[in-house]
């Protein structure tokens, strides 16, 4: 079966897969739908997450990624309307490309205050 999941970063070395954390058990959402994969992407856009890039794998690929990773997963059947957390977690394990590292002590009260609104999007 072909499925669709987000991606950050995608094709880098940097690469992320999209999870949603349910207690200490990261899942990945396999999307039936190509377009309900989309429009959870474009929610997570309005919740100031980094984009993400819908890639289509077959499901054992992502199955296999997962027992490898211990993560779990998620089948989101054709129209059933997947919504994100409110929450996103803090800190990934990817880091969005092509941002340059800045310590905090070289950021402006704007920059760090945007830098908040983002991590509190992750949450």
């Amino acid at each position: 079966m072909r499925v669709y999941v987000l991606l950050f970063n995608a094709r880098t070395e940097n690469e992320g897969i999209h999870t949603i954390q349910m207690g200490n058990i990261n899942k990945v959402l396999m999307f039936e739908s190509e377009d309900d994969a989309i429009r959870y992407a474009l929610m997570l856009e309005a919740q100031d997450f980094s984009n993400a890039t819908v890639e289509e794998f077959d499901s054992r690929e992502i199955e296999e990624f997962c027992e490898t990773g211990a993560y779990e997963w998620i089948v989101v059947k054709e129209g059933m309307l997947a919504v994100p957390p409110e929450t996103n977690v803090e800190e990934t394990e990817w880091k969005l490309e092509g941002k340059e590292e800045t310590s905090d002590s070289e950021m402006s009260n704007g920059e760090l205050e945007a830098m908040r609104r983002r991590l509190e999007g992750l949450l």
